[in-house]
């Protein structure tokens, strides 16, 4: 399809026979290295289009919505997709969560890039990163060790317009980076990552040398039995326990009984003190670095999300701030129904305890504990306490006497991320990081590493 992204959006609008429509278009592109032994093996660019239309019928009975997406729309199928939106809302029942469009403030400009063309991401985005990677793979080379990744960059321009007159855009840029360094005999593995906008900030040599670091660790191997041990979990753990949390914090579901956030015998635990530590999460679509959409785009309904909130704007929120619970996910429609004030999800989330040490000080302090680099495999078990379970991967070291004196086996574990928020005794200095099981859907994080004494390791798990 030639037109550009707002055009088609235009149109989609103007074909609309519905009551009300929101037509999103989301253009992307993507850039990507990937290598292997230390030599690079692939590399390659992409772009696409998605096209999602949502179309509402008010009925005696309420409105009724209908939502259909399609990718590489031509211009002879976006009829037919407008169309498909619109027999899908009047085939639906009156749809729980309808509320009013949101509708475009009169004073407000059409939102700045609208009618421009989409940024777009290409190779050129690994310019000064290639060389410095490549200047790693000789470096690891000569010490010995082999380095195995990926580095990926996402550009999407979306582009949302509304019968209402709502005319916004936001261009969100994703860079992950994943980099697993392994000795010869494929005895010794360890994994870094990293998130980034623009790979400006990626230093391939620092990496490098983390990796060598770690795998000079495992060279003297320990076993361990299951067991509760002091462990230092490093911001990438934290941030995968504490996604999950987030994506518990449905309003409606735990004033429905149904979550961890349900308080017992009704209600919510919203105004309850869950850390004696000052924590405070936050999502903020203007933080610097991790700046995401300050509207709200939905592709479809759910507790947690709403079509009919569309371009609603999104601000600052705190869901816990010094250890209490300030705040639930909301839409329109849930906030109505649980008294909680409006909150939709923001793409990020900030975690900070007001500390100020390093993991490598929070290291030199532990007489005797385990040090983890990242999780994997997570997944839930209890919704009520939102017990976890997974692995460990890419090397557990021990620490005693305030130094890594080697690696141990790896350990299934059993957890609670609200359960360690109380629990935990020492958070470390916050900093952007790439959580590891996660990265592919939530990338835009900065946590602090927890000290948890007692994190329950429930049994060994054999493999690197």
């Amino acid at each position: 399809m030639s037109a550009q992204p707002h055009e088609i959006v235009e149109r989609a609008l103007e074909l609309s026979r519905a009551d009300g429509c929101v037509v999103i278009a989301n253009e992307t592109s993507t850039a990507n290295l990937r290598w292997a032994g230390n030599a690079l093996t692939t590399n390659g660019v992409t772009r696409g289009r998605t096209l999602t239309v949502v179309a509402t019928v008010d009925g005696g009975q309420g409105t009724a919505s209908g939502v259909v997406s399609r990718s590489a729309v031509t211009a002879e199928e976006l009829e037919p997709l407008v169309r498909a939106a619109e027999a899908a809302a009047r085939e639906a029942e009156p749809a729980e969560d309808a509320q009013p469009l949101v509708e475009r403030d009169p004073g407000a400009a059409v939102s700045s890039g609208f009618t421009d063309s989409p940024a777009v991401t290409t190779s050129e985005v690994f310019g000064a990163f290639a060389p410095a990677l490549g200047e790693s793979f000789a470096r690891a080379r000569a010490g010995g060790r082999e380095l195995y990744g990926f580095a990926h960059h996402e550009l999407v321009s979306s582009y949302l317009g509304s019968s209402t007159g709502l005319r916004l855009r936001h261009d969100q840029p994703t860079g992950t980076l994943e980099v697993n360094a392994k000795s010869p005999d494929r005895t010794r593995s360890a994994w870094a990552g990293r998130a980034t906008r623009d790979f400006t900030d990626v230093d391939p040599a620092a990496i490098d040398a983390e990796l060598a670091r770690r795998l000079a660790w495992a060279e003297r191997k320990v076993e361990l039995p299951a067991g509760r041990y002091e462990t230092l979990l490093p911001p990438s753990a934290v941030a995968d326990l504490l996604l999950d949390q987030l994506w518990s914090s449905s309003a409606r579901d735990a004033a429905e009984g149904r979550t961890v956030f349900s308080r017992p015998g009704g209600g919510t635990r919203v105004g309850e003190k869950l850390s004696e530590l000052p924590f405070t999460l936050r999502s903020d679509p203007a933080a610097p670095g991790l700046e995401a959409a300050p509207f709200v785009i939905a592709h479809s309904s759910g507790d947690d999300a709403s079509v009919f909130d569309n371009g609603l704007p999104l601000s600052a929120t705190d869901w816990v701030r010094d250890g209490v619970l300030q705040q639930l996910v909301t839409t329109r429609h849930t906030a109505a129904l649980t008294g909680l004030p409006l909150a939709p999800a923001v793409d990020n989330l900030i975690v900070d305890a007001g500390g100020t040490r390093s993991l490598e000080e929070m290291v030199a302090s532990t007489e005797r504990g385990l040090l983890l680099t990242c999780l994997w495999y997570i997944r839930e078990v209890d919704p009520a306490t939102l017990l976890l379970t997974g692995l460990t991967r890419d090397g557990v070291y021990l620490v005693e006497n305030g130094e890594v004196v080697g690696e141990v086996n790896n350990f299934r574990f059993n957890e609670s991320p609200v359960d360690l928020l109380s629990r935990a005794t020492e958070a470390g200095r916050t900093e952007r990081t790439l959580p590891r099981e996660w990265s592919d859907d939530f990338s835009r994080t900065a946590m602090p590493p927890l000290r948890i004494p007692d994190f329950n390791m429930s049994s060994v798990s054999k493999g690197v």
